[in-house]
């Protein structure tokens, strides 16, 4: 399974940095991860930037955008996605969006609005966040003792 992270702007404080570090050689374990920072642009340069990784992850791409609208997921029914996707031979992208969002175009074109919570988190919170529940689904999914 590979597994695509894109997000406006840099992660370049060390914490934060570490900390992803962390968790993407955690889930290197159980499938390709593949970061791919983007700039923070007009709308139309990010449409077409999306538009692109879309198509590099192939035909079985699937665009998932965070988003504090979208569907709220317990872990275990996250993990499950991650199942479904690992089964189908998909490959998610999830996009996290910078200070000005993700254009309309690219949030009504994805295959799944996911929302962390209600809470607006900074943005590169939000990746650590994101990337602790990839590792976690697949703990979950392999019957690790870590989700616990």
């Amino acid at each position: 399974m590979r597994i695509v992270v894109a997000a406006v702007g840099r992660a370049k404080e060390p914490a934060f940095r570490a900390l992803l570090d962390e968790y993407y050689a955690r889930i290197r374990r159980h499938a390709t991860l593949d970061e791919r920072e983007l700039r923070q642009a007009g709308e139309d340069r990010l449409a077409a930037d999306v538009a692109s990784l879309v198509r590099s992850a192939g035909p079985h791409a699937v665009l998932v955008v965070l988003d504090v609208g979208g569907r709220t997921m317990s872990s275990d029914a996250f993990a499950r996605q991650i199942q479904r996707w690992r089964e189908s031979a998909c490959s998610p992208l999830f996009l996290i969006g910078g200070a000005d969002g993700i254009p309309d175009a690219v949030v009504k074109g994805a295959h799944l609005r996911l929302s962390l919570g209600a809470m607006t988190l900074p943005h590169r919170l939000a990746r650590v966040v994101l990337a602790e529940q990839i590792y976690r689904a697949f703990t979950i999914l392999s019957g690790e003792p870590y989700p616990r």
